[in-house]
């Protein structure tokens, strides 16, 4: 049994191959190791059913997540799934590699995610490498669920919003300053609870202050991590993520104005990435058979 774990910071889709070659889709809240300590990791995975049948089942889990970039911080994810996968031969990787992994199609390209957070790099087939580096949603997730997150609650508190968002926006959440403080500055989560308001930029994408925000959005995007990139115009641009999934028309107008080509856009990038592994530990059996 094999499983793959796409993660971002707001929600990790697992990918469950059985013995029997079905594939069984579930879900968990998005681990981070910034944010996340293993005891809370292994307490959601033991909340999930799913999960929980396949824990002494499977062979090899392959985790990717936003944050894993550094052995000291993909310990902090490995330490649960070890505890949690008794048997299995687990291993963890930056969700950068998730991305070019599921978007090869046997072309160099740049890969990039747009999510809760953003990122890029670039791959030829064997290596991923960053030209530039993610700076987090304080610094940077420029185009992010995030980034227009941030945006958004500030044009409400300042009043700034057009007054048919202003109203729209109170009716649907009915926050107060208190309450947004409360979730940017003492909890854990602000990156996550600023990207949820991407739920109320959707609907409302066609008026004029949204097409703005979201055209500036990832034209930045495109300024600092496509176009710092040599071969920018001469390879495909590929994206992973909801965000830009649900603001395509605005990126193909972004890529028009910057001189790239618009690759595939891959909301769930999960099964390209389990065909992936699937696909290795068949040409790693032909090759032990050879």
């Amino acid at each position: 049994m094999i499983i793959v774990a796409e993660s971002g910071s707001t929600k990790c889709d697992w990918l469950i191959k059985n013995q029997a070659g079905d594939v069984l889709e579930t879900h968990t809240m998005g681990f981070n190791p910034f944010f996340h300590q293993p005891d809370e990791i292994l307490a959601h995975l033991r909340g999930n059913e799913d999960l929980s049948k396949a824990a002494n089942q499977a062979s090899a889990v392959y985790f990717y997540g936003a944050g894993c970039s550094s052995a000291d911080r993909n310990e902090v994810i490995l330490t649960a799934l070890r505890q949690f996968f008794t048997g299995a031969h687990c291993e963890v990787n930056h969700d950068l590699n998730a991305s070019a992994f599921a978007s090869w199609d046997g072309r160099p390209a740049i890969i990039c995610i747009i999510g809760t957070g953003s990122n890029s790099c670039y791959y030829d087939g064997h290596n991923v490498s960053e030209q530039v580096p993610a700076l987090g949603y304080i610094l940077g997730d420029e185009g992010s669920g995030s980034y227009f997150g941030k945006k958004i609650v500030s044009d409400y508190l300042y009043k700034r919003l057009p007054s048919d968002l202003q109203t729209a926006f109170y009716k649907q959440y009915k926050l107060q300053k208190e309450e947004i403080f409360h979730q940017v500055y003492n909890t854990n989560k602000a990156n996550v609870f600023l990207a949820s308001f991407t739920r109320f930029i959707v609907p409302h994408k066609n008026h004029p202050y949204m097409k703005e925000l979201v055209y500036e959005g990832l034209s930045r995007f495109a300024e600092i991590h496509i176009c710092c990139f040599p071969n920018y115009r001469e390879v495909p641009v590929h994206f992973v993520g909801s965000v830009v999934f649900y603001f395509t028309e605005i990126m193909q107008k972004v890529a028009q104005e910057k001189g790239f080509t618009l690759g595939k856009i891959d909301k769930n990038p999960g099964m390209s990435l389990l065909k992936y592994h699937l696909a290795k530990e068949e040409a790693h059996s032909n090759a032990e058979k050879a």
